[in-house]
C-alpha cells in the first residue's frame, strides 16, 4: 500500500526483525512502542502527525481534527493524555488510528470509535505486531493457517465478523477498544444513548460544522459523486469541491443526473463508462478487502489513476449513520411483493434481518456448499455467527433496533471503498465527523430516517433537491417502492435503472472465469457475487504467502477434498 503503520511492543532491534525502517517515512521509537508511518501526506492539515516529547511519543495515522487551533493533532493528543489519560480520545474527531507510548507506562493503540481505520495485531512472533495493512501483519506469522469460520463467513455473507480475520493467527481490533501490549480494553465512546432534541436542526447544524472542518483539506479537491442524496450534500457543505467522478454508462440516468448535481454546483463531471476495471479483482484492488470484506465496493479502483485530484470526498455510509440503514422496517404485500413503509417493525428478527441486509442467499449459500468441502450446513453457521455478533454488541445497544444498526456498523461491507480511497488521495469520511456520531447515538431510530436527513439537508440549501435522483421522485418511501413495482409490473412503463453496472454482464463479457477461476470450474455456476469473493479471498492470501501456502483445500469439489 501507498500509506502505512507498522509496528511492534518492543524496540528498535525488534521491528528490524519484520521490517526495514527504509521502508518507511518516519520511524518513532517511544518507551515500549517502536512504529514506523509511510504517508506522503504526513503534516497535511486535517491528516498524519507524529509528536515527540522527551521520552513520549504519539502518532494519529489517517484523518483527524482536534479543538482550537493546533495543526499537530498527535501533539494535541498527547498533551491532552498527559492531562486527562485516555478520555483525550473522547474528542479526537475523524478516521483515524491513534497510537500513544508514554515513558509513565501507559501505552496503546485506538481506532476511531467506528473501526473506519483497520487496526490488524498477532502475537505470533512472540511480540506483540500491529499496523494497518493485514498483508504486512500476517507476514510476520511464521506458520499461517487458515480460520475456516472467517472464511465461510466472508463467502457466506461478504464480509467475516467481528475479530476475525481470513487467517487464524491475524485478529482485528474490536470496534471502539484499545489495543495493548498483551490485552484489549473496550470503550465507550460508541453506546447508545436515545434522547429527545431538536433532530432536524441539530443534524443540519453538524453537518455544516463536519465539512467546514473537512474544507482545510490540501490541494484540488473532487468527490465520487452519484445521483442520490448521500454524496450531493457535500457539494453545497464543501464549495471548494472542483472536480467530480461517476463510474457508469454515460446515457444512465444516473449518470446524466450526477452530472446536473456538477454543473448545479459549478463542479466539472466525469463519468468512467464501465469496463473490466470496474470488476477486475487483481492484487491492486483486492490488497485493501485485507481478507475480511469484499473488493467488488471498491468500484473507483481502476479508474483512480485518471482522478486528478489531492483530496477526495465521499458520501460512504450516510444512510447508515443519518438514513437508518441498518434499521428494521415494516412492509406491506403487493401482489407477492413485500414493499417497505418507511416505518418500524416494533418486533423484529434481528437475526433475520440482518441476513437480509447482508444480502446472504440461501439459494447461493445452498449451491456453495454443495460445490465445496467446508462440511457446514450454512443456514446454520450463518445464523449462529450473526447471533453470537449480536451478543458481542449487545451492551452498547438500548434497543433491538440499535443492536442491528451496531452490529452493521462494526461489520460493515463497503469499508474497503474507503481503505482504498485514503490509501490513493487525502480522502474525507464526513458520515463519522464525532458530532454526527454523537447525534446518531442520541437520535432514536425512528428518527434516523431519510426524511429527517432530507429535511436537514433543504435547512443547509433549500435547493438541493433541484435534481432528484432517478430512482426516488417522490418523498415518501413507499411512494418510490410502490412506483418502482409498479413499472417493473407493467410493459409499457419503463423500469427504473439501477444505480450500478450489471455484475453479470461484466463478469461474462471479460471472461473472468477462465480468467481467475480456470481451476474451478465446478463453481462457473455460482453466482457473480460469490465467484468474486472465492477470487478475493485466494488473491489476498497469494498476495503476501506462497502460492502453495495459500490453498484452500475447501474450494476443491467434495469428492476430492484432502481435508
Amino acid at each position: 500500500m501507498n500509506r502505512e503503520l507498522f509496528g511492534v511492543f518492543g524496540d528498535r532491534e525488534t521491528f528490524e526483525r519484520h521490517r526495514a525502517s527504509d521502508e518507511f517515512d518516519r520511524v518513532l521509537t517511544g518507551p515500549f512502542v517502536t512504529v514506523g508511518i509511510r504517508d506522503d501526506a504526513l503534516g497535511a492539515p486535517g491528516w498524519t502527525a507524529s509528536y515527540a516529547d522527551g521520552d513520549d511519543r504519539c502518532v494519529v495515522w489517517g484523518e483527524a481534527y482536534v479543538p482550537g487551533d493546533e495543526s499537530n493533532a498527535a501533539r494535541w493528543l498527547l498533551e491532552r493524555y498527559k492531562n486527562v489519560g485516555r478520555d483525550a480520545l473522547d474528542l479526537l474527531n475523524g478516521s483515524y488510528l491513534a497510537l500513544v507510548d508514554a515513558d509513565r507506562g501507559d501505552t496503546f493503540v485506538a481506532t476511531d470509535p467506528v473501526r473506519s481505520r483497520e487496526c490488524f495485531y498477532t502475537d505470533a512472533p512472540g511480540t506483540r505486531v500491529f499496523g494497518t495493512d493485514a498483508a504486512e501483519v500476517g507476514r510476520t506469522v511464521p506458520d499461517p493457517t487458515v480460520n475456516r469460520d472467517g472464511v465461510l463467513e466472508f463467502l457466506h455473507l461478504g464480509v467475516a465478523l467481528g475479530e476475525k480475520t481470513a487467517v487464524s493467527e491475524l485478529r482485528r481490533l474490536p470496534i471502539d477498544s484499545v489495543l495493548e501490549a498483551d490485552s484489549i480494553e473496550p470503550l465507550k465512546r460508541f453506546v447508545y444513548r436515545s434522547e429527545s432534541f431538536d433532530y432536524v436542526g441539530e443534524l443540519a447544524e453538524r453537518l455544516e460544522r463536519a465539512f467546514r472542518r473537512r474544507s482545510m483539506l490540501p490541494g484540488t479537491k473532487g468527490l465520487l459523486l452519484s445521483a442520490g442524496y448521500d454524496s450531493r450534500v457535500l457539494l453545497t457543505g464543501i464549495p471548494e469541491i472542483e472536480r467530480s467522478f461517476t463510474v457508469g454508462a454515460p446515457d444512465a440516468r444516473e449518470v446524466e443526473v450526477a452530472g446536473q448535481l456538477a454543473d448545479q454546483y459549478g463542479a466539472t463531471h466525469t463519468a468512467f463508462p464501465p469496463d473490466e476495471r470496474y470488476l477486475r479483482p487483481d492484487e491492486s484492488k483486492v490488497r485493501y478487502s485485507q481478507g475480511i470484506k469484499e473488493s467488488l465496493h471498491i468500484h473507483h479502483a481502476g479508474y483512480a489513476d485518471e482522478m486528478a485530484v489531492d483530496t477526495m470526498y465521499h458520501g460512504l455510509l450516510c444512510d447508515t449513520f443519518l438514513r437508518g440503514h441498518f434499521t428494521a422496517e415494516k412492509t406491506v404485500d403487493v401482489l407477492d411483493k413485500r414493499i417497505p413503509t418507511g416505518r418500524l417493525e416494533s418486533d423484529p428478527d434481528p437475526v433475520e434481518e440482518l441476513l437480509a441486509t447482508f444480502g446472504y442467499s440461501r439459494d447461493a449459500s445452498r449451491d456453495l456448499a454443495e460445490r465445496t468441502s467446508f462440511g457446514v450446513d450454512p443456514e446454520t453457521f450463518v445464523r449462529d455467527a450473526i447471533a453470537d455478533e449480536l451478543d458481542a454488541q449487545d451492551a452498547r445497544a438500548d434497543s433491538v433496533q440499535n443492536a442491528l444498526t451496531c452490529v452493521g456498523i462494526s461489520n460493515q461491507p463497503s469499508m474497503p471503498f474507503h481503505t482504498h480511497l485514503a490509501d490513493q488521495f487525502v480522502a474525507s469520511f464526513p458520515a463519522i465527523d464525532r458530532e454526527l456520531l454523537d447525534w446518531h447515538l442520541r437520535a432514536p431510530p425512528e428518527h434516523r430516517t431519510t426524511e429527517t436527513f432530507l429535511e436537514a439537508c433543504t435547512r443547509i440549501d433549500d435547493d438541493i433537491l433541484r435534481h432528484r435522483p432517478p430512482d426516488r421522485p417522490h418523498d415518501e418511501t413507499i411512494l418510490n417502492e410502490v412506483e418502482r413495482f409498479v413499472r417493473r409490473k407493467t410493459p409499457l412503463l419503463e423500469s427504473f435503472q439501477p444505480p450500478w453496472p450489471d455484475r453479470r454482464t461484466l463478469f461474462d463479457r471479460y471472461e473472468f472465469d477462465q480468467r481467475y477461476l480456470d481451476d474451478l470450474e465446478h463453481v462457473h455456476d455460482l453466482p457473480v457475487r460469490h465467484k468474486l469473493r472465492l477470487v478475493d479471498l485466494r488473491t489476498w492470501l497469494e498476495c503476501w504467502t506462497a502460492p502453495s501456502e495459500a490453498s484452500l483445500p475447501w474450494l476443491a469439489p467434495p469428492e476430492f477434498a484432502t481435508v
